[in-house]
């Protein structure tokens, strides 16, 4: 069984910044790609970032790239999501996902990521 356990998430102001943590287990990490998505309201569920499973090379999205960075810490076994210059559009569920290292997360395939958490809430007010 895959776990994922995402928090982090909250109420924050315009231009503010959050850190998201997704913590897993070592195994996941070794095998597994680790990529976040936002679930905006009324939106598709969309790929934001990954982390690559077998170098820890990273992506993020353009449209995100110099706001938001995603990192590990394998003492942890956490991946985080750290958001700065948060917009409204910001808005949304925030879900944790593992992709076999086999595929490329990059492509954000959502039946490629095989294990979700259960999302954590990002809310940005104006």
């Amino acid at each position: 069984q895959v776990q994922l356990v995402e928090s982090g998430g909250a109420l924050e102001q315009l231009g503010g910044s959050l850190r998201l943590s997704c913590a897993t287990s070592r195994v996941i990490l070794d095998d597994y790609h680790i990529g976040w998505f936002q679930q905006a309201p009324g939106k598709e569920r969309e790929g934001v970032s990954c982390i690559n499973a077998k170098d820890g090379s990273t992506f993020v999205v353009d449209s995100l790239r110099g706001r938001f960075t995603i990192s590990r810490d394998n003492t942890k076994n956490t991946v985080y999501l750290q958001m700065n210059g948060l917009k409204p559009e910001d808005t949304g569920i925030y879900y944790c996902a593992a992709s076999p290292k086999y595929y490329d997360c990059s492509h954000f395939v959502t039946w490629e990521y095989t294990n979700w958490g259960q999302g954590t809430q990002v809310t940005v007010s104006s």
